[in-house]
């Protein structure tokens, strides 16, 4: 038995760097040590910074979290970048949420496979659910006192990003989002290829365009999220396998019939603590709704199972803070439930 639950962790951990770490993680841990190398300190405070109108800061966060196609794992780098730039907490945990739940790619997805009404549902939800996470991130820390990262470059006054940087970074945005977004359908070797690709270019254009200094700060920046971050993601995918082979698919489908509250927590938990990458939560949840699963639940899980998973809890402790992460755990899997009681019952 003992040797079984290993070997599931070792599967899990196999599948996760066989078919994440290159096309996703690397160029996501590339964007958020550009974004600390290069965006002016400043600038962030004034358009996202604890200073700025919530309403005006929390929907911006919240539309442009729309356009990056990041699981629960990936997206981390990229809030704390964002976050140890100068952005609000509220800020960051919105992108943090945002992201995994509801970003274009899997809303496609979601539409093709569940229909358009389960797509709506889970936008609606979703930006909901992140509103209020600004929120209750900002009002429990608002009197935390934290260090930004001092800029490694020098912009004008006003300007978040110099023209370059700003080049440099969609490059590496373009890394990121394109394998997910042109080769969704293909085999993962296309995948490859196309970030393969696009890293080049990205590459040749920083050697061009940027000076040596420039490139040791991004590479210093970069290399300070792997070390952070990538370890415990490896070990939290292996306990999530262990946890996929021990719980039993039975109890599952008994459990999240129906639209009530009771189902709603157990979907919005298992989704909290198992791993689902960008569109793999779609074909999972349109297998267990054919068994019986409320469209309640099923939505909380659409919502959590992408958002939220144990490798992500386990990193955002490393990197935000223990108390954050309980705050911003707890706080997801109340809504979570909620949610999906409310729009099973009344909406869907």
């Amino acid at each position: 038995m003992i040797m079984d639950l290993i070997i599931a962790g070792l599967l899990a951990i196999q599948d996760y760097v066989a078919t994440h770490v290159l096309t996703c993680l690397i160029p996501a841990f590339m964007l958020a040590g550009g974004m600390v190398a290069f965006i002016n300190q400043e600038a962030i405070l004034n358009h996202l910074g604890a200073k700025v109108n919530k309403a005006k800061s929390f929907s911006l966060a919240s539309f442009a979290s729309f356009f990056v196609a990041a699981c629960s794992c990936t997206v981390i780098p990229v809030s704390a970048g964002l976050y140890f730039s100068g952005a609000s907490i509220g800020v960051a945990f919105i992108v943090l949420w945002v992201s995994p739940s509801a970003n274009i790619l899997s809303l496609i997805y979601t539409g093709n496979i569940l229909g358009p009404e389960i797509v709506v549902a889970r936008v609606i939800a979703s930006l909901s659910m992140a509103f209020v996470v600004g929120w209750v991130m900002t009002l429990v820390f608002r009197n935390e006192v934290r260090e930004i990262a001092a800029p490694t470059n020098v912009t004008a006054q006003n300007s978040i990003i110099s023209r370059k940087h700003l080049i440099f970074l969609l490059l590496i945005t373009a890394s990121l989002l394109l394998p997910n977004y042109v080769g969704q359908t293909g085999p993962y070797i296309q995948k490859v290829i196309i970030w393969g690709v696009a890293t080049l270019i990205l590459l040749a254009y920083g050697l061009k365009a940027l000076s040596k200094e420039e490139i040791k700060s991004w590479l210093r920046e970069t290399w300070w999220f792997i070390k952070l971050i990538f370890p415990l993601l490896i070990v939290g995918v292996f306990l999530v396998g262990v946890l996929g082979k021990l719980l039993p698919p039975d109890w599952i489908q008994k459990w999240l019939g129906g639209n009530g509250v009771t189902a709603s927590f157990i979907a919005t938990f298992i989704g909290a603590v198992s791993y689902f990458a960008t569109m793999t939560e779609a074909p999972f949840v349109d297998t267990l709704m054919k068994l019986g699963m409320g469209k309640g639940p099923a939505l909380a899980l659409l919502l959590t199972g992408p958002g939220l998973s144990l490798p992500n809890w386990i990193a955002i402790a490393r990197v935000f803070g223990v108390k954050k992460s309980f705050v911003y755990v707890i706080t997801i899997i109340i809504l979570g439930t909620f949610v999906g009681w409310f729009f099973g019952n009344f909406i869907l």
